[in-house]
């Protein structure tokens, strides 16, 4: 009996040893391209691209945290609770806490800076009709502010206009994509993200946003199935 047992072990650990021969040496996991961490260089790395930061010296909700920081906090604050992407009509506006689109990352990281958008959204789309071509002369509350293509008017109108080329290991172009900056892509996908505060190797920012199938962080600012055709700094000082 125990010699019919030493014979199986030895059969048993044989076949592994020939199994692991013909499979080759085993690869370490891979971070999906997904997960921001696959994306950026751990603090300490020589090879991360230094891109300066520019400051705008505003802090609207007097917090002692300036705009564009509390903007990016407050994006990430809302992307962190894992919000599911659904497209609905509400009443009042403002979607449930755990569902929405793209458009409420947006009012989200403003109201943690301090500002209403939906109000002042509402406010200049009613002075300014004409300049708001998707409304088509029927403005609504309940869903205005929640389009790419109105915020992108009025982002165009009130906030400062920036660059819309990527120039990946080029700290000159890349400094004029700061944390906190908006960022619209037009058609087929029209989409519109907040430019994060992390960025890869090569300097490119990640996006903080929401395309589905809940809202997350990452590398998509060259990846977008549209063309970026904004860029935008808020408050224009």
């Amino acid at each position: 009996m125990r010699k019919t047992r030493l014979l199986i072990f030895l059969f048993i650990l044989t076949a592994a040893f020939i199994c692991l021969r013909q499979s080759g040496p085993v690869s370490p996991p891979v971070t999906p391209p997904g997960d921001p961490s696959f994306q950026t260089t751990p603090p300490g790395i020589s090879n991360q691209l230094v891109v300066e930061t520019i400051v705008l010296a505003h802090d609207e909700d007097g917090d002692g945290i300036l705009d564009l920081a509390d903007i990016v906090q407050g994006a990430r604050d809302y992307v962190n609770t894992r919000p599911k992407y659904k497209s609905a009509y509400y009443s009042g506006g403002y979607p449930p806490a755990e569902e929405g689109v793209c458009t409420d990352v947006i009012w989200q990281a403003f109201k943690a800076a301090g500002y209403d958008l939906k109000g002042m959204v509402d406010e200049d789309i009613r002075k300014n009709l004409r300049s708001y071509p998707r409304v088509n002369g029927r403005p609504d509350p309940n869903i205005d502010f929640r389009r790419v293509k109105n915020l992108n008017v009025f982002f165009q109108r009130h906030a400062t206009v920036l660059t819309t080329e990527v120039k990946p290991g080029d700290p000159e172009n890349l400094k004029e994509w700061q944390p906190g900056d908006i960022v619209v892509f037009g058609t087929p996908v029209d989409h519109i993200a907040i430019v994060s505060d992390r960025r890869r190797p090569d300097g490119v920012p990640l996006l903080l946003h929401n395309a589905g199938p809940h809202a997350t962080e990452a590398d998509c600012l060259l990846s977008w199935s549209s063309p970026i055709i904004g860029h935008y700094r808020f408050p224009r000082l």
